[in-house]
C-alpha cells in the first residue's frame, strides 16, 4: 500500500475529521481512508439520459393512453 501525506490542512477540517471518526468508531486515519474511498471509488452515477435509455421497450404509446377520471367517488363499490 502507498502512503499519503497531506499538509496545510485547516484545523477546522482536522477537528471535523476527528469528530466524524469518533462518531463512526474509527481512528482519524481510518476515517480519512473511508472518505477517500467513498468519494473516489464509488460507482459512477448514470445521467438522466442514460437512465432513460436503459428503460426497456415494453409497448406502444397507445398502450399507455391516459384515461380521464370520471369523477365518481364510489370507485370501489
Amino acid at each position: 500500500m502507498a502512503n499519503l501525506i497531506v499538509r496545510n490542512i485547516d484545523e477546522k477540517i482536522v477537528e471535523a475529521l476527528k469528530a466524524q471518526a469518533a462518531k463512526n468508531g474509527l481512528s482519524a486515519e481510518a476515517e480519512y481512508r473511508r472518505i477517500l474511498e467513498s468519494v473516489l471509488l464509488k460507482p459512477k452515477k448514470k445521467s438522466f439520459a442514460e437512465a432513460l435509455k436503459s428503460i426497456p421497450n415494453v409497448g406502444n404509446d397507445d398502450d399507455f393512453e391516459r384515461l380521464e377520471d370520471s369523477g365518481d367517488a364510489n370507485v370501489f363499490d
